[in-house]
């Protein structure tokens, strides 16, 4: 299997959108990743683009034939994947393992989604397919109600607060401010989070990720050509992926996420690392406690004691890991189809030291994890300097 690497990143501001519509978001981001590669569109062989919910948010599918038509690159191949809000990562890993093969050389990897063109109501539908539609969704129970079954147990188990919780909020805003692609560069405090309203206790207003539009593109390279077109390519040294029961009822336990364990088991055993030797993450903030939980999961710190490392500052920016440097899906934004490219873009940046105020020092050894509703799907990718 050769090498792959990203030699070039696209990233559009993540928000609400009203003067861009999905195809201007795709474009944006994709002509970005292409002049920041060093490429002509003609160098790119295939085209992977992760996207979630398209059909009930527009009422468009067919989205890989969209992509090439939109960004005149007929007749490519061209390819939509779906895996909920992991629909980014395991597009990320389907082009990885398409140029690993030896069946490109350069490949184009993106993810989108226009979701503020919807009611709340309708958006959180549309999410709810992400979970068991036939014994989830239909008796009621939301995105926000699941994780908080998951914060609810896991505050009963361990003693973890809602103030802990709180803090990856405060946290990760705090770091959001010094990225121009946030939806939310504004500072918020513990007490902010505390007095925002519950949405499903115990998570409020200020633990619960945004609905957000936006996109985001890698160009991918095998590694023995990377340096023809960048300086600074970053080698993808892992990737893996791992599956769950897609309803909460049918696991073991609530307060850890087995595919979770089992990618980054997968991950840590093709870099030939340990958890300890990551420098930077950005995990699956979608709600501040499936932050605690990856942090442990991802064997940064004993089950149980992520929710006390958060408080403590143990995962603010140089801290022992830095987490979510970007903002993470909380203050950055979560359209969901484009969420795991916009991470594997953050881990880009930060080692060819291009974050600006957000960057981590020294930083050698990256990480992106990336889940598909409540923990049914998850893909974690390691990344280091070529």
């Amino acid at each position: 299997m050769k090498g792959v690497s990203i030699i070039g990143v696209g990233l559009t501001k993540f928000g609400e959108h009203w003067n861009a519509g999905f195809r201007e978001l795709i474009s944006e981001a994709a002509g970005k990743a292409i002049t920041d590669a060093h490429v002509d569109g003609q160098d790119v062989q295939a085209i992977f683009g992760g996207c979630m919910a398209s059909g009930r948010l527009l009422g468009q599918e067919h989205i890989g034939a969209l992509i090439a038509d939109q960004l005149g690159m007929n007749p490519v191949a061209s390819t939509r994947l779906e895996a909920a809000c992991a629909s980014g990562g395991v597009a990320l890993r389907a082009g990885i393992m398409a140029v690993a093969s030896g069946a490109y050389d350069v490949v184009a990897v993106g993810g989108a989604e226009k979701m503020t063109e919807v009611s709340t109501e309708e958006a959180s539908t549309a999410l709810g397919g992400a979970g068991d539609q036939e014994w989830e969704l239909f008796n009621g129970a939301t995105f926000p109600a699941l994780y908080a079954l998951m914060a609810r147990r896991h505050m009963q188990e361990y003693g973890t607060s809602e103030e802990q919780m709180a803090a990856c909020a405060v946290k990760n805003h705090a770091n959001a401010v010094n990225n121009e692609f946030a939806r939310y560069r504004k500072a918020v405090t513990i007490a902010d989070v505390m007095k925002s309203g519950y949405i499903a206790s115990p998570l409020k207003l200020l633990d619960c990720s945004p609905i957000t539009d936006g996109a985001a593109t890698v160009i991918l390279c095998s590694s023995e050509k990377a340096k023809k077109y960048c300086d600074t390519p970053v080698e993808i040294i892992a990737s893996g992926q791992a599956s769950d029961t897609l309803a909460l009822a049918q696991r073991t336990t609530l307060t850890e996420m087995k595919a979770t364990k089992e990618a980054a088991r997968q991950a840590y055993t093709q870099a030939k690392i340990q958890a300890k030797d990551v420098d930077f993450a950005e995990v699956h903030d979608c709600f501040t406690i499936a932050e605690v939980m990856a942090t442990e999961d991802l064997g940064f710190f004993e089950k149980g004691k992520g929710g006390p490392a958060a408080a403590a500052g143990e995962t603010a920016l140089n801290a022992k890991v830095s987490i979510n440097a970007s903002g993470g899906l909380k203050a950055k934004g979560h359209p969901v189809g484009a969420t795991g490219i916009a991470q594997a873009v953050e881990a880009t940046l930060q080692l060819q030291q291009r974050a600006g105020k957000r960057q981590v020092s020294n930083a050698e050894i990256g990480l992106t994890h990336n889940v598909g509703g409540s923990g049914a799907t998850c893909v974690v990718h390691v990344y280091k300097r070529l």
